[in-house]
């Protein structure tokens, strides 16, 4: 098992930027292909990125493409999302995830989920 705390979100102006930051605890962190997610009010939960367990493949949603950019490491059993160009259709609740077995990324069929950060783009 692993557990996942998000960090990072808060309020910031169209146009701006932030740093989404997942933490990992438990097993092994590599093993894991890790995801970011996001669910606004009333939609449902859709996927923003993922990254592969080495880090060398990296996918992303195409309303994001361009603008963020999803890394980790490790060594520090992290994951980081660095939005910039922040839209107030971004604003969302978003999610870590992680899965050992997932074959589609961008499902929702992770197997870990973290309690999410909330993320206010205003206009």
């Amino acid at each position: 098992q692993v557990q996942l705390v998000e960090s990072g979100g808060g309020l910031v102006q169209a146009g701006g930027s932030l740093r989404l930051s997942c933490a990992a605890s438990g097993r092994t962190f590599n093993v894991y292909t890790m995801g970011w997610f996001r669910q606004a009010p009333g939609k449902e939960r859709e996927f923003v990125a993922a990254i592969s367990r080495s880090g060398s493949i990296t996918y992303y949603a195409n309303s994001v493409k361009g603008r963020f950019t999803i890394s980790r490491d490790n060594a520090k059993n992290t994951v980081t999302l660095q939005m910039n160009s922040l839209k107030p259709e971004d604003t969302a609740v978003y999610y870590c995830a992680a899965s050992d077995t997932i074959r589609g990324v961008t499902t929702t069929k992770y197997d870990y989920w973290g309690q999410g950060t909330q993320v206010t783009v205003s206009s």
